[in-house]
């Protein structure tokens, strides 16, 4: 019999929870705690955060770092906090892809823009995207610092990150999910270090 469509939004809702229940179970989510740290750290000391992705994860990007640009909460009215999502415009897109292929796009853009001491956030629902991948080696090869928002096991990605949070699934959309409630806090981590240190302050 086939499910109505309450059925499969119920049972989307509760596929949701229940990986992120085993996040909790796990203790993977104590991983965002470091990595925090140590995007706080980076940040202190003069660097930026980079971070890119494909499709809902190259949104991921975008939306991550607009919540360091701009403001992450209405009550923490701060200075901006530097983050770039390697996912630019569409002539920088388009470009890339028509003169060296869409592969190279973050990498290319890791070694124009990266400097020794940042971090690059590489989202990839597989740990197998190849232009993540790309960016995560030339950034390690640059001193930059290599984290990943994975999933499916991590692919890998995961031999390429000092650091990982894993998505313990293999449905692009759960991991999606999980990744969005991983960056959120995330950057609400990094605000609150940043504010306690008196590196950034309220306005």
């Amino acid at each position: 019999m086939n499910q109505t469509n309450n059925e499969i939004a119920k049972e989307c809702f509760q596929e949701s929870t229940n990986v992120k229940k085993e996040i909790l179970e796990s203790g993977e989510y104590k991983k965002i705690v470091s990595m925090a740290d140590s995007i706080a750290n980076s940040i202190q000391n003069g660097n930026k955060l980079l971070i890119c992705g494909n499709g809902g994860s190259a949104a991921d990007a975008q939306h991550l770092a607009a919540e360091l640009l701009i403001r992450l909460k209405p009550k923490n009215n701060r200075e901006g906090i530097p983050a770039i999502a390697l996912a630019m415009d569409s002539s920088t897109i388009t470009a890339c892809g028509n003169d060296f292929g869409y592969e190279v796009l973050f990498e290319r853009m890791v070694e124009t823009l990266g400097s020794e001491g940042d971090v690059l956030l590489g989202i990839t629902t597989s740990g197998n995207s190849e232009n993540v991948n790309r960016a995560l080696t030339v950034a390690r090869k640059n001193k930059i610092l290599c984290l990943g928002f994975l999933g499916s096991g991590g692919g890998s990605s995961t031999e390429l990150c000092d650091e990982f949070f894993l998505v313990p699934s293999d449905d692009t959309a759960r991991i999606q999910e999980s990744h969005i409630t991983a960056g959120h806090i995330l950057m609400e981590l990094i605000e609150n270090i940043l504010i306690e240190n008196k590196f950034i302050t309220l306005r």
